[in-house]
């Protein structure tokens, strides 16, 4: 085999060559980073890789000079997350900054002059926000607008005829609309966020909640309260010889739905879809969260339940030996959650929820799959896609089970993992009796 006769090129050669290169480098990058495209392609980096969905159009990063406005959010505070989400995410498809909305610190139905509005940064760190979420979504403060008086208002439709497509056509139409393209400023009047057509696929809501931090504040006293569990915990252990009890496991937290408006809307719910796996008695949560082989007793049980609930001690009442039940004022935390607006109080239980060892909700209320989505997030980050062997002995952290719904194994609870496939978030918003225990990435 003969040897290649390479013509070794003058060095003065050479140099222009690369510096050609490296021109040549630079001006493609320059190009491609201006694409719609290569933003999207940076913004996908994430644990969902490449085929990660923003919504029905693919948009260059967000305009820091145009901006999108909501009306006040209201109703409980997982509803007002899920409106703030679906107001980030249109203002993500007209490629403007979201103004930062008032969120409400008080639950809200029909009584106006009873709204107490919250400015969104009184709860979650706006700096950290941004941060988080930077080539996603973006939050802006009202300070940003050079022009307060002329902005264009718009009137999202309403009733059976307005359809889902019907709305994402207006949405079009606006991006279309190059008089629209010049106006500093889109307002969205009357409709409530959360009222809108949903668009937008769990995993675009999932990346935005994780934007969500609470102030340090509200944080510390969220530390409070699950040392607190922690001190329970560390008694119990102190108090038992049980061989079985695993001191990693430091408790188990139930969000109990059986208010008795919850318990009439349920009813009613149950009787409309002629489905019987809505209301859960207090007797029969009790009974399937005694049934979760994972739980080596004793352990505390956290209870988040509605706060008009903790003058009835009969809520400690019944359970099985081992499970410890406790609420804020046997935990003695009531005197860091007096001093908050509903919205907070419900913010800290949520993070007390969330970072549970077990988790046992009811899949019909946004509170509680929120949470599961939530933990599925953690542990798709800790590479778990399923937790149906968990009753094998393997780990159970993070582990979510719905109390409602009847488990494969007798009298449990079926476990719970968020569906990340689904193309919207109907069945969190509204609830679902079709719950899995593995996760759900078929068009990821």
């Amino acid at each position: 085999m003969g040897l290649v006769n390479w013509k070794i090129k003058p060095c003065n050669f050479q140099i222009k060559s690369i510096i050609v290169i490296i021109i040549s480098i630079l001006l493609l990058r320059a190009t491609l980073s201006s694409s719609p495209g290569f933003a999207w392609f940076q913004k996908s980096k994430s644990s969902y890789g490449i085929n990660h969905l923003t919504g029905p159009d693919l948009r260059a990063t967000v305009r820091k000079d145009k901006f999108f406005e909501v009306p006040q959010i209201v109703w409980g505070l997982n509803n007002q997350k899920i409106a703030l989400a679906r107001g980030l995410l249109t203002a993500r498809f007209l490629n403007r900054t979201l103004l930062m909305p008032s969120l409400s610190a008080t639950l809200f139905y029909k009584e106006i002059e009873l709204l107490q509005p919250m400015q969104f940064d009184k709860i979650f760190d706006f700096e950290k926000f941004n941060s988080i979420c930077d080539g996603f979504v973006r939050l802006g403060r009202f300070s940003e607008l050079s022009n307060k008086t002329n902005p264009f208002v718009l009137q999202k439709g309403s009733g059976r005829k307005w359809t889902k497509e019907r709305d994402l056509q207006q949405l079009k139409e606006i991006v279309n609309d190059k008089k629209l393209h010049d106006l500093e400023l889109v307002r969205i009047v009357e409709k409530n966020p959360f009222l809108w057509q949903d668009h937008w696929p769990v995993r675009d809501y999932a990346e935005i909640f994780e934007c969500l931090v609470l102030i340090n504040e509200i944080e510390n006293d969220v530390v409070k309260v699950i040392s607190k569990i922690r001190e329970a915990s560390a008694k119990a252990k102190n108090n038992t010889n049980n061989a079985k009890y695993t001191p990693a496991m430091q408790y188990v937290a139930v969000h109990m739905r059986i208010e008795k408006d919850w318990m009439i809307h349920c009813k009613k719910w149950e009787h409309r879809t002629g489905m019987n796996q809505i209301c859960s008695s207090k007797k029969e949560i009790l009974d399937r969260v005694s049934h979760i082989t994972c739980i080596n007793p004793p352990v505390v049980v956290y209870l988040a339940i509605a706060d008009s609930l903790l003058e009835d001690d009969s809520v400690l009442q019944g359970w099985k030996t081992g499970l410890l039940p406790y609420e804020k004022k046997r935990l003695g935390v009531w005197e860091i959650y007096k001093k908050y607006p509903y919205l907070i109080q419900s913010a800290i239980d949520f993070e007390v929820c969330s970072r549970a060892d077990i988790f046992v909700g009811n899949s019909f209320s946004t509170f509680s799959g929120l949470v599961v989505l939530s933990r599925t997030q953690k542990l798709l980050k800790l590479g778990f896609t399923n937790l149906c062997d968990n009753h094998k002995g393997l780990d159970v952290r993070l582990s979510s089970y719905a109390y409602n719904i009847l488990g494969d194994m007798s009298g449990s609870p079926k476990q719970w993992m968020t569906d990340m496939s689904d193309s919207s978030l109907q069945k969190i918003s509204y609830g679902t009796n079709n719950v899995s225990c593995d996760v759900n990435m078929s068009n990821s």
